[in-house]
């Protein structure tokens, strides 16, 4: 019964609800959320302070928008020691029809209860009242079981309508387990496909359907949400549907009520060929089409099968009822992640810069998301030239960075795109173009605007030595994983110099830079920890893997060298965003 109290409570988002049993002289709790002590305590309340006598008194629902103006309660003490205001209640009924109680939402705030709220509470009243005739009847089954060892003819039929009787209460049961199921399975989706997979084995117990099919609305059309792990070959014939089309899902958005085929003569009577041949090959007989209501507008429809001739009664209708309410909520819910994480992307996509054409060096960059389509990460690469010198000559040498902001978020993808480009213009107002220069003024720029900015990186510069054909790499490494510089020789080394991660606590910070000959043919990768912290994998082990894969293949262009890396890198899906940058200087004779 605590569990009705809690289902009513996170339904209709109100801090007190019970179940209430109204007696001669006292109202009894055995369900109850948010009553104060004593009463909490106690489990009963005198029937000065019940509201549910009315329901009682009447057999009809109450529902008070502020009791305190009521000419008919705003003298009751349950105002004062319960801080009742706003009162819904639903009879609670035995099979005969007699009211025992009410299923009861109470807040302290005035409130207009809307009819979608006063529905859901009548339907988990259904419910309710199904189990209540649960107990009444296990009451009847212990004395039919005294009767037979008196009489065995009596006995007989006795136990005939108790197993009949106890049907009926295990499916009110079961109505009642999958709208508490419903409420903790379908509050912890973040996709659609999520949400599909768990539809699947939601609807258990008596009356179990045999398919349980999602469609979403689109402009003018519905969308049938493939079982992402059980492939319906036929299912996959029918994944889009207009509006217009003469189908039961489609009949059930366009009308905006629940539909309801009983057999196949229904069926071919109501319906077009292509429903009938659908219906055939998936194997359905009856069909229930319940449509999806969100909060602003109808998001789809919940098409609930089953392969045999199903009577839907009245208590399980409304189960299913209350039960599409919570698949509207999650489908809402996994529409908006969907929308907010593809703005998301597009606009992390759109902050990577584009990679500079260089007559001499080859560049490439790759860059994976994070398996997790909610973790949109800071994590970038930057490549361009300095200022020819002189004036309209060849492009001055080639500034590349590679780094991560902390967290997964919008934000980070925020500031990322505000760091990067501090960085850029850093290094292009600090002539002669140190890198160790630019993060300096980096750290500075942080610490004094409300940037709130932290995390790795590695900038440096690739000069071509005077001469040729040799090249010089001057980097500074603010925290970040070591680059790795292979020579023609097939030798792979770890930069491993680095300063500290920059962040906006530790203030300005005099950054350092290491210098290196790059010999001509060489080639230098930068990478994200992504790359190399995965689960389950020592990251000096992953570190060591990178190196004897850029020693075997860090010949290869760099676009094929970083096909092979992310080859290296597949399996279970990055945990973080990736981001790789290939530079190979050329061999002598091709400058």
């Amino acid at each position: 019964m605590d569990r009705f109290a809690r289902l009513v409570s996170r339904l209709l988002r109100v801090p007190v609800a019970f179940v209430s049993l109204v007696e001669a002289d006292r109202q009894v709790l055995p369900g109850m959320i948010g009553l104060p002590e004593p009463w909490a305590r106690r489990r009963e309340l005198p029937l000065s302070h019940s509201l549910c006598r009315y329901v009682v008194a009447s057999g009809q629902r109450l529902a008070v928008s502020d009791a305190r103006s009521d000419e008919r309660f705003r003298t009751s003490p349950s105002l004062a020691d319960l801080g009742v205001v706003a009162y819904a209640g639903i009879p609670l009924t035995d099979a005969g029809g007699l009211v025992l109680g009410s299923l009861c939402a109470v807040d302290h705030e005035p409130r207009t209860w809307a009819d979608g709220e006063l529905s859901d509470l009548e339907d988990l009243a259904a419910a309710c009242s199904a189990e209540l005739r649960l107990r009444i009847l296990s009451a009847q089954s212990r004395s039919a079981q005294q009767v037979l060892e008196t009489a065995r003819a009596a006995a007989e039929s006795a136990r005939s309508d108790a197993q009949r009787l106890e049907h009926e209460a295990q499916a009110g049961m079961d109505h009642a387990e999958l709208l508490l199921r419903a409420s903790e399975e379908l509050a912890q989706t973040s996709g659609l496909e999520d949400v599909r997979r768990r539809l699947r084995d939601l609807f258990v117990g008596v009356g179990k359907p045999s398919y349980v099919g999602l469609l979403v609305a689109g402009k003018d059309e519905l969308h049938r949400i493939a079982d992402p792990d059980i492939a319906h070959s036929v299912e996959q014939e029918v994944l889009t549907l207009p509006v217009d089309a003469a189908f039961p899902s489609t009949r059930a958005m366009r009308e905006r009520r629940a539909v309801f085929v009983p057999d196949r003569e229904a069926l071919v009577a109501g319906y077009a060929p292509e429903a009938v041949g659908f219906s055939d090959r998936m194997g359905f007989t009856t069909v229930l089409c319940l449509p999806l209501w969100g909060s602003r507008a109808l998001l789809g429809v919940l098409a609930v099968c089953w392969a045999k001739r199903h009577e839907v009664g009245v208590t399980e209708r409304a189960t299913l009822t209350a039960a599409s309410g919570y698949v509207a909520q999650a489908v809402e819910r996994a529409l908006y992640l969907d929308e907010r994480i593809s703005v998301a992307r597009q606009l992390q996509e759109a902050m990577l810069t584009d990679l500079p054409l260089a007559d001499h060096v080859e560049i490439s960059a790759l860059y994976e998301p994070a398996a997790d389509g909610e973790m949109i990460g800071g994590d970038w690469y930057n490549a361009y030239h300095l200022p020819p010198d002189p004036p309209g000559g060849e492009p001055g040498a080639l500034m590349i960075t590679v780094g991560d902001i902390t967290g997964h978020d919008m934000h980070a993808a925020t500031i990322m795109g505000q760091v990067r480009s501090m960085l850029r213009q850093a290094t292009l107002d600090h002539p002669p173009y140190s890198p160790a220069a630019a993060l300096t003024a980096l750290d500075t720029a942080c610490a004094v605007l409300p940037v709130e900015a932290s995390g790795t990186l590695v900038h440096a510069r690739l000069d071509l030595v005077d001469g040729g054909p040799d090249w010089t790499l001057t980097w500074s490494n603010a925290g970040h994983p070591p680059p790795l510089l292979r020579t023609p020789d097939g030798h792979v080394s770890l930069l491993v110099e680095h300063d500290v991660l920059f962040h906006r606590g530790l203030g300005p910070f005099l950054r350092t830079e290491t210098r290196r000959d790059v010999p001509a043919g060489s080639t230098l990768l930068l990478y994200t920890d992504g790359l190399i912290e995965r689960r389950g994998h020592d990251i000096g082990t992953s570190i060591a893997q990178l190196v004897a894969l850029l020693a075997r293949h860090g010949d290869r262009p760099p676009a094929r060298l970083l096909r092979r890396i992310s080859d290296w890198a597949k399996g279970p899906g990055p945990g973080d965003d990736v981001v790789v940058l290939a530079v190979r200087v050329p061999r002598p004779g091709r400058l």
